[in-house]
């Protein structure tokens, strides 16, 4: 067994171990209870209606077009997320994604279970990290929250249906034209994808670039549609 694979066992069993509290109020909870308590998880923002059709980014009034969407490839559908990333959601998937706290993932799919993409039939396929990143982190957050959702929702999650070709600079702080650059052909679908109904999984919208990218490779891999799910969408920057 390689080092990785010790130090990811090893994480696990400590998060498992330690007495339990909420990560975000620091209230007391039981070992089987999810690390974010019943009152900070009802904290989180739902996204408001009306929201485009195909993007699902909340507006004023229903809309014909969206700049959002508008140069998504043809075959992306809907892309959904459960909540606002404001300060209480954002710290659940900082806990996630950087402080080792994968059982997160568990409250996290259960605001994400609902969301329309997540049908009878279609297949979860995490956003993958690069290599360098999943040795760090020890796991790939999309991968737990698809895993999570197919616990609660009985679909299949396929982890192996995307691959991370080549390493990327964080999108965090990069504007829209940049992230789309930052993610051009950055994956790789291996056979397997034909004729597939694809929802991806990722923990945060913020322009759809990485959602978009993802989709049109697995699109040209015969994938019958792509839509997608996250738990968090980012609020676009004001121009």
């Amino acid at each position: 067994m390689r080092w990785a694979d010790l130090k990811g066992i090893a994480r696990e069993a400590e998060r498992w171990l330690l007495p339990g509290e909420c990560l975000i109020c620091h209230a007391a909870v039981g070992t089987e209870d999810p690390l974010v308590c019943p009152a900070c998880q009802s904290r989180w923002r739902r996204l408001p209606e009306p929201q485009c059709a195909r993007c699902g980014q909340p507006t004023l009034a229903p809309v014909d077009s969206c700049r959002l969407c508008a140069a998504w490839p043809d075959g992306i559908g809907r892309a959904r997320s459960a909540v606002w990333l404001d300060d209480q959601a954002r710290h659940a998937v900082h806990h996630l994604k950087y402080g080792g706290w994968w059982r997160v993932a568990e409250p996290m799919a259960r605001l994400m279970a609902p969301l329309a993409p997540l049908k009878p039939g279609a297949v979860l396929v995490p956003i993958p990290l690069a290599r360098r990143r999943l040795r760090a982190r020890g796991y790939n957050q999309a991968e737990r929250l698809a895993r999570a959702l197919a616990a609660r929702t009985g679909l299949v999650a396929e982890t192996g249906l995307l691959i991370r070709r080549r390493e990327t600079p964080t999108q965090t702080t990069l504007p829209p034209e940049a992230r789309r650059a930052n993610v051009a052909d950055a994956f790789l679908c291996p056979p397997g994808a034909d004729g597939k109904r694809v929802v991806l999984i990722d923990d945060v919208f913020t322009t759809g670039a990485t959602l978009a990218e993802a989709g049109q490779v697995l699109l040209e891999a015969g994938a019958e549609g792509v839509e997608s799910v996250t738990f968090a969408r980012a609020r676009p920057p004001l121009r």
